[in-house]
C-alpha cells in the first residue's frame, strides 16, 4: 500500500478554543476600549475592530465585562512578567532594586497602562470586582514578589525593618515619586524619559537602603 505523503489536515480548535482567534479578539477589545473607554465602546464596533462576527466573539466571552476582564487580566501578566524578573537575578541588593524600580514604572507610565487604570477607576464604582482583580493582580503581585525578595534579604542580614510588608510598599510609591500620578492624572501627557525614570529609582532606592539597610554585602 503506498505511503500516504498527503499534508496532515490542520488541527480544528473545539468553539472558544483557538488561542488566535481569542487573541484576534482582544486586540479589537484593546483598540475599542483604549480609544473609548469600557461604557462607549460598543460591542458591534469591537466585532468590526477584531474583524469577527458578534456569533463569534459571545463564543469566547460572555459579554462586554466579561471581554473586559479578559483584557485586563492578559495585560496584568505582560506587565509582572518583566517586573517579576528584575527580583530574581544574581545582581546586588541594590541593582536589583533599581533594575525592579525602573521596570516598574516604565510599566506604570507607559500609555497603555494609565489608560488602563484610568479605564477601571471609571468603572470601579459600578464593577468593584473590576477594580479589586486589577489591583490584585498588579500591584499586590508585584508587592508580593517585592516582599518575597525583603525576606530572603532580611533573612541574610542585609535589610533591617520592622514591618516588611510595609517597606515593600514604600519603595513602591518612592520609585515613582513625581512620575506615576502625574501620568494618571494628565499633567504629564507622555512617559518619562529613562533619564528621568533612572533619577527617580535611583534616588527612591537610595533612601529605601538608608532606612533599612544594613551595608552588608
Amino acid at each position: 500500500m503506498p505511503e500516504d505523503t498527503s499534508p496532515s489536515p490542520r488541527r480544528r480548535h473545539a468553539a472558544g478554543e483557538d488561542p488566535a482567534k481569542r487573541e484576534q479578539i482582544l486586540q479589537g477589545a484593546m483598540k475599542e476600549f483604549l480609544e473609548k473607554g469600557f461604557d462607549a465602546a460598543s460591542m458591534n464596533e469591537i466585532c468590526r475592530a477584531a474583524g469577527v462576527s458578534k456569533g463569534t466573539l459571545y463564543v469566547y466571552f460572555a459579554d462586554k465585562a466579561d471581554l473586559f476582564e479578559a483584557l485586563i487580566s492578559d495585560q496584568r501578566e505582560q506587565m509582572f512578567q518583566g517586573i517579576a524578573a528584575a527580583l530574581e537575578s544574581d545582581l546586588p541588593l541594590r541593582e536589583k532594586l533599581v533594575q525592579f524600580g525602573r521596570r516598574l514604572v516604565e510599566v506604570l507610565c507607559s500609555h497603555r497602562v494609565i489608560r488602563a487604570q484610568r479605564i477601571v477607576a471609571a468603572t470601579v464604582d459600578r464593577m468593584p470586582e473590576v477594580g479589586t482583580r486589577f489591583y490584585e493582580g498588579g500591584a499586590l503581585r508585584s508587592h508580593a514578589a517585592l516582599l518575597n525578595l525583603l525576606r530572603r534579604e532580611a533573612a541574610a542580614g542585609r535589610i533591617d525593618a520592622p514591618d516588611l510588608s510595609l517597606a515593600a510598599f514604600q519603595l513602591m510609591e518612592l520609585v515613582g515619586a513625581g512620575l506615576w500620578r502625574a501620568r494618571l492624572f494628565g499633567k504629564r501627557t507622555l512617559p518619562p524619559d529613562p533619564s528621568e525614570i533612572g533619577r527617580a529609582v535611583e534616588s527612591g532606592v537610595a533612601m529605601f537602603l538608608a532606612t533599612y539597610g544594613t551595608g552588608r554585602d
